[in-house]
């Protein structure tokens, strides 16, 4: 049975950095699909590694939202 994870994807200068919240694991690539891609192998790999008895469950509903405040003195 599939298993479900939180993944967050951020741009950094030239690149998409993949991230999936649960497990720590990240990745990257040249556009927002090859990154999500490159991070479900890094995960499958990831389990395939450290197997899935004792994996986090998925956080559930996420909500990512932008806040913006003083940038100091």
């Amino acid at each position: 049975m599939p298993k479900k994870f939180t993944a967050v994807v951020a741009r950094e200068e030239k690149w998409y950095v993949a991230h999936c919240v649960e497990l720590g694991v990240v990745s990257q690539g040249k556009t927002i699909e090859e990154a999500q891609a490159n991070l479900k192998e890094a995960v499958e790999l990831y389990i395939e590694s450290f197997g899935s008895e004792d994996l986090p469950l998925s956080l559930g509903e996420a909500l990512l939202y932008h806040i913006e405040v003083p940038s100091g003195g």
